[in-house]
């Protein structure tokens, strides 16, 4: 792929965010601004931009911004103005603040980027609102894109918006199996459910900036199969950080997946290993859901075990095919360049 990370004008992963964040921002706030006016208080909150008296919050975090990043990058990528792909970076990007706050209801987390959840500051009926109401605008938004590739975009949009809920779906009903035996999570089992929880928007993202630039649909299939690989990568990061993740990075609670009896990465990673670390860990876990005293206990186990080296490596293995994606593909220089970037800036969070 022309143009890595060694280049020595190459921006750094926050540039480009940063860049994105900037073209997107005007887009993002008039999509919020249609929404009823108490969803969009919410809304605001949720994308950290007030607080819940509805003051503009300059500290708040916005998070970063990845999935419109993508979308923006998708369409450079092909060789069109990344402005042609703003309905798409809003569209993701209210699609992700939606998932996020039906995603803190099921998993009953009080926190989100360090301050309360919306279902904890506005209360649980109106978070669900507040999603619904984001969910809505975004396809909305995206089917009133001028020019002729609304509707396959409105396709893009939907399929993923499938993927995701089957792999939340997937998710909780993981919780309620076993940690052994022959109800227990497999490895391809937990792929797929994280391929669709979290790759699947990922891909689309990208694919959603090829498909408003007019790329032909392998250009657009190879960039949504490149940002799902990079969606695998991307939540075994974020599997790691939910039991080593300082709490004041992550703004959640540490061992939160651990109390939970989530099912994630490391843990069946470990379990995996046959070690007697693994052995004690299966006992433990099969006891009952680890209190903040065992979690500690657990945490200590699944590294033990090579259930965090482990998963280092999926994430290795799930950047590196990202990237080998975009290498076979005909991309633009500079585009190719800062997704390579990109990449590589969200897995090193903990490489």
């Amino acid at each position: 792929m022309p143009g890595t990370v060694e280049d020595v004008d190459a921006p750094s992963a926050s540039d480009v965010l940063r860049r994105c964040r900037e073209l997107v921002r005007p887009a993002l706030v008039d999509a919020v601004g249609r929404l009823h006016p108490w969803t969009g208080e919410m809304a605001a909150y949720a994308l950290g931009w007030s607080d819940t008296a509805g003051t503009p919050e300059p500290g708040g975090s916005e998070g970063k911004g990845v999935r419109q990043a993508l979308a923006l990058l998708g369409a450079e990528a092909v060789g069109a103005d990344a402005a042609c792909a703003v309905p798409g970076a809003v569209a993701v990007e209210l699609v992700h603040t939606f998932s996020l706050l039906h995603d803190d209801v099921m998993d009953a987390d009080a926190l989100r980027r360090r301050r309360p959840a919306v279902w904890k500051a506005y209360g649980t009926g109106p978070a669900v609102l507040a999603g619904d109401a984001l969910l809505a605008r975004a396809v909305t938004g995206l089917a009133g894109t001028p020019g002729d590739h609304a509707a396959a975009a409105v396709r893009r949009l939907c399929d993923a918006l499938n993927d995701l809920v089957a792999g939340q779906a997937e998710d909780l009903r993981f919780e309620h199996r076993p940690w052994d035996g022959p109800g227990a999570v497999g490895p391809e089992e937990y792929r797929s459910m994280a391929e669709g929880k979290t790759g699947a928007l990922l891909g689309c993202a990208l694919a959603l900036g090829a498909v408003l630039g007019g790329a032909p649909e392998p250009t657009v299939a190879a960039l949504d199969r490149a940002g799902r690989h990079l969606g695998l990568a991307f939540q075994a990061v974020d599997d790691i950080l939910g039991i080593w993740g300082d709490p004041a990075t992550t703004g959640k609670p540490v061992h939160a997946d651990l109390r939970r009896g989530k099912k994630t990465h490391p843990v069946l990673a470990a379990l995996a290993g046959g070690s007697r670390a693994a052995r004690e860990l299966g006992t433990l876990l099969a006891s009952s859901r680890p209190t903040d005293g065992a979690a500690e206990r657990v945490a200590s186990l699944v590294e033990e075990a090579g259930g965090r080296a482990a998963t280092r490596g999926e994430a290795r293995r799930h950047l590196d095919a990202a990237r080998d994606a975009l290498r076979a593909t005909p991309l633009t220089r500079t585009a190719a360049r800062e997704l390579d970037v990109l990449f590589a800036g969200l897995a090193d969070r903990v490489m």
